[in-house]
């Protein structure tokens, strides 16, 4: 888990794509506060997302990529620069992913610790 920034930080892309990649696992967080948690998520094209609801809001911002996403047993087409929000305890999941998926996501409040 990372540690908190004091008063403020910049995490680069290329650098949080190339820790997600070394860590194996398809999300890296890699900002924890108090308030929110943000992290890198990526599906490759075919890839089947694993997540549950979570206890929290969630914001994903659309990097990559394009594919589709259910919220609440309803399909949504996603592509780059799309943001898209998912409430606490809603059931959601991206499929049908046609071009490997590269996502922002942040929680709010931070995301309970759960495995992975």
């Amino acid at each position: 888990m990372p540690s908190p920034p004091k008063s403020g930080a910049i995490f680069p892309l290329d650098e949080m794509k190339a820790r997600r990649k070394r860590a194996g696992g398809l999300y890296l967080e890699f900002l924890r506060v108090r308030s929110m948690s943000a992290g890198l998520y990526a599906l490759h094209a075919g890839g089947v997302d694993p997540q549950t609801p979570h206890r929290e809001d969630e914001v994903y911002f659309v990097i990559r990529g394009r594919g589709a996403i259910t919220i609440a047993g309803r399909d949504y087409s996603v592509e780059p620069g799309e943001t898209i929000f998912v409430a606490r305890g809603v059931d959601h999941r991206f499929h049908s992913v046609t071009e490997p998926l590269e996502l922002l996501v942040v929680f709010a409040p931070a995301e309970s610790p759960t495995p992975r």
